[in-house]
Parts: structure tokens; C-alpha cells; sequence
């Protein structure tokens, strides 16, 4: 199955991200470029999230959090279990997506938690989705991120001259 082109929503598991994040599930939509892994993926939270670099309207993470730390050695796992638990532990306000979020948690980091824990529990608990359900996904459900994930029988992405 070619990863070219591809694009999947996966809900999280709440074991994934830390406090105050921890109590939600989060559908995140990641999208691989043509010229992936070479080009980063685009990557945005489908439910609303109060954070500095994530875009509280549109969901999208800050592509040069995203790009800064990028590598063609990366794979989808390492989205999920590493870059977006460090990108929720350790936010950089100093770069903002959001700056209201930004601001307060410079200014007030427990006020900055007691919001992260409001939009947790007003957006990111027991999350449903119809259009889902009509797909055969499930909030459970993690397999979709095995469908990125190089198993020998993958295309190639791309031969690195054509990026």
C-alpha cells in the first residue's frame, strides 16, 4: 500500500501526552506530502486544544516546531510517541500559534493549566464522531497508524533529487 499522498485521522490514546493534557483523547489529522519522508507531514488537531503552537481555530500545528525537528528517519510512531508528547510538554510561547495561550502561560502557568483542563474537558472527552462511525473507526481504535509505517512492500517516497 503506498504511503504517497496519504492522509489519516487517529484518535490518541490518554496515556500518550502528561498533565494537563493526559485526560483528554485528541483526533489529530496528519497528512504525508508526495515528497515525504524527505518533507515533513502536516499535522493538526481535529478538537479544539489550547496550547501556544497549535492553532486553537484550525487545529494546525506550528509548521516550524514541526520542521525544526523533522527528519526523513522519522516515522509515523515517532509522531505519536515522541513529537507530539514533547510538543504538548514543552511548549514554546516565544513562537505562537496561539498567543493567548502563549501569554498566559508566561504570565499565569496555573491559570494557563486550569484552561488546557477546561478545553480537555469541554473538547477532548468522550469524543464522537458520526462520520467515524461510517468509516468503522472508533475513538479506540489506533491501527490507522500502522497504515504509514514502512513494512518492506511500501513505495519508495521519492528519489531525493526530485524533492
Amino acid at each position: 500500500m503506498p504511503i504517497l499522498g496519504r492522509e489519516r485521522t487517529v484518535v490518541t490514546d490518554e496515556t500518550w501526552f502528561t498533565a494537563p493534557f493526559s485526560d483528554g483523547k485528541w483526533k489529530v489529522h496528519v497528512e504525508l506530502p508526495d515528497q515525504y519522508p524527505y518533507k515533513s507531514p502536516s499535522i493538526g488537531f481535529v478538537n479544539r486544544i489550547f496550547h501556544p503552537n497549535i492553532d486553537e481555530l484550525s487545529g494546525s500545528v506550528c509548521l516550524d516546531v514541526i520542521n525544526q525537528t523533522w527528519s526523513p528517519m522519522f516515522d509515523m510512531i515517532n509522531i505519536f510517541e515522541v513529537f507530539l508528547p514533547q510538543l504538548l510538554r514543552y511548549p514554546n510561547p516565544t513562537d505562537p500559534l496561539n498567543g493567548e495561550a502563549a501569554a498566559l502561560l508566561m504570565r499565569e502557568p496555573r491559570s494557563y493549566d486550569a484552561r488546557v483542563k477546561e478545553y480537555v474537558h469541554q473538547y477532548a472527552t468522550n469524543i464522537h464522531d458520526a462520520a467515524d462511525e461510517e468509516e468503522g473507526e472508533t475513538d479506540g481504535e489506533l491501527s490507522e497508524i500502522e497504515d504509514f509505517n514502512s513494512d518492506g512492500e511500501d513505495e519508495p517516497a521519492g528519489k531525493l533529487e526530485d524533492v
